[in-house]
């Protein structure tokens, strides 16, 4: 799941360290594609800071909906369903239909939390903005990643940009999937296929508005 698919679970907390925690594997892969950590592995050198042992619950969280999310039924069928769909478009693409039906699935997820006004992002950025980031840092560290400025600085860019309200309009989800494609292939999608995947990606959201929550509401009950 996407970011602010993850905030959803927590989006009654006030805590904000673990608020941070939840999405911070998706940060520190996109400040660093090289870094490659697993705190809950060691957990144990996590404990003895309450503001860090935050951050490790929402990092642990994280890994739990993501576990449950990817062997759904709901992420088998839309993910088959969109590959279909998708596909014919990709021919002479480099881009894989499923990597790119998986990401556009998690992407149109959280447009639909915002246009059907489930979350706002404004409450998801203050908590990453009070987040202590004291206790960043040393959870960083902790897992060997030294060059922590790199981060901060991602991490800054993330919340000042404020993006993911861009996600409301199929155009700028194609534009974000098109850059995270950009990671793995050259030139993933020309500008015909850009609007192709543009007319799929509205169409599919007006058929997943239906019962999107749903798979929410199973992770839930899941993970509490």
């Amino acid at each position: 799941m996407n970011f602010l698919s993850h905030f959803y679970f927590d989006r009654n907390t006030y805590d904000a360290n673990k608020v941070t925690g939840t999405v911070l594997p998706d940060l520190v892969k996109n400040a660093c594609k090289n870094w490659n950590i697993h705190p809950e592995k060691n957990r144990q050198h996590f404990l003895t800071d309450t503001d860090v042992s935050s951050i490790l619950i929402g990092w642990e969280r994280h890994l739990a909906v993501d576990n449950f999310f990817h062997s759904s039924d709901f992420f088998y069928h839309h993910t088959s369903e969109m590959r279909i769909r998708i596909a014919p478009i990709l021919e002479k693409s480099p881009a894989r239909a499923f990597f790119v039906a998986h990401i556009a699935l998690e992407l149109l997820l959280d447009g639909l939390l915002l246009t059907e006004s489930v979350l706002d992002t404004d409450r998801f950025y203050k908590r990453l903005h009070t987040s202590n980031r004291d206790a960043i840092n040393q959870f960083l560290m902790l897992n060997n990643i030294t060059e922590t400025a790199i981060f901060f600085k991602f991490f800054d860019e993330f919340i000042d940009a404020a993006y993911l309200n861009s996600y409301r309009e199929a155009n700028d989800i194609v534009y974000a999937l098109n850059r995270i494609c950009m990671r793995l292939w050259n030139n993933p999608f020309n500008a015909t296929q850009k609007l192709q995947l543009a007319t799929v990606l509205i169409h599919y959201r007006d058929e997943l508005k239906k019962d999107f929550m749903r798979i929410f509401e199973e992770i839930e009950v899941q993970i509490n």
